[in-house]
């Protein structure tokens, strides 16, 4: 039996010196604990005088073994923390990767820019949804099912009664309904039509701005049209309303600014008239007052809408819209700061 020890012993020390890992180590206890209740379990054979003895050879020789263990436990764990610190080394002198930051995009530039201009004159802003009934996106607006005006605007419907809005003034009569005037506010999102080409898009941003109240003319509108002119692009720029037609407005205006590129003189950009369309606007068609129970004997109002990207196109030089969805990294870092 106690050659039985001995051989065990020195296998296991050989087994523990080459031991390079803490698993590897395991493993070997493992084994030696298996061998040694092997050992044990011979007890039972022994004469009863000789078990205390053999008893007592056994426990010095675990006991032996284990500080072995112990001790090469610490040695292997400082050895895998080496390779570990070795693997995990930076070289500090090396140079470091540049990441560069982020930065708006275009259109949330110009978004925010009209939001600023307009809440500066007391507009406060109001985001409906993006899918609206039939009956706020259209009826509502002086435009039932079988107005001609429908045709103007090619539709993405979802439903018989649902679809995706194609102007933000769906908000202007959630407001009325839900506000008595005075009322003041600014719909910015996104809206879809099914049209594409270098200036249109299925799916663009719109701006449109709403005032109710008591005496308002198409003055005030004209006035204010002029002030955001100026602010959005250079205090010479001019504004010129033309005639136009839209169901939810009466009278209705085109409204045209003066070239920034060439002051009024004629260019390529304007096609040598020297004004450039921008937005569609006029008063508020007494109709659409009345469908949100809003007198118009008492009270007149006026409406605008204007396309995010169109002004972005104008400001920034950019004659295709499509540039503004194609994420080109290119394109967008001209606008950082």
């Amino acid at each position: 039996m106690k050659e039985k020890i001995e051989s065990l012993r020195a296998e296991i020390r050989d087994l523990i010196a080459q031991t390079q890992t803490g698993k590897g180590l395991y493993e070997v206890k493992v084994k030696f604990q298996t061998a040694l209740k092997g050992i044990m379990s011979g007890m039972k054979d022994l004469p009863k005088e000789e078990k205390p003895t053999f008893g007592k050879i056994v426990n010095e020789f675990k006991q032996a073994m284990e500080a072995q263990f112990e001790e090469r436990a610490v040695v292997v764990k400082k050895m895998e923390l080496e390779a570990q610190y070795e693997k995990e080394r930076i070289d500090i002198t090396m140079p470091g990767k540049a990441y560069k930051a982020g930065a708006l995009h275009p259109i949330t530039l110009v978004k925010n820019e009209l939001i600023d201009i307009f809440a500066g004159m007391g507009f406060k802003v109001f985001e409906g949804p993006e899918i609206e009934t039939d009956y706020y996106n259209f009826t509502a607006l002086n435009t039932p099912k079988d107005h001609p005006a429908r045709d103007m605007q090619d539709t993405f419907y979802l439903a018989d009664n649902l679809l995706l809005r194609t102007q933000t003034s769906a908000g202007q009569i959630r407001v009325m309904e839900q506000d008595a005037p005075p009322i003041k506010i600014l719909s910015p999102g996104r809206v879809f039509r099914s049209d594409d080409d270098a200036t249109h898009s299925p799916m663009f941003h719109q701006m449109e701005g709403l005032v109710v109240d008591k005496g308002i003319t198409l003055c005030d509108l004209q006035g204010m049209l002029a002030e955001f002119a100026r602010k959005m692009f250079t205090s010479s720029t001019k504004v010129r309303l033309r005639p136009s037609y839209f169901p939810f407005t009466e009278p209705s205006v085109e409204v045209d600014l003066s070239c920034s590129e060439c002051g009024g003189k004629g260019c390529r950009l304007c096609k040598g008239t020297g004004w450039i369309e921008v937005l569609g606007a006029g008063m508020v068609n007494r109709r659409v007052l009345e469908n949100c129970n809003v007198d118009p004997d008492v009270y007149t109002g006026f409406a605008f809408g204007m396309g995010i990207e169109r002004i972005a196109m104008l400001k920034y030089g950019i004659n295709n819209i499509k540039t503004l969805f194609e994420n080109d990294t290119r394109f967008l870092e001209q606008f950082e700061d």
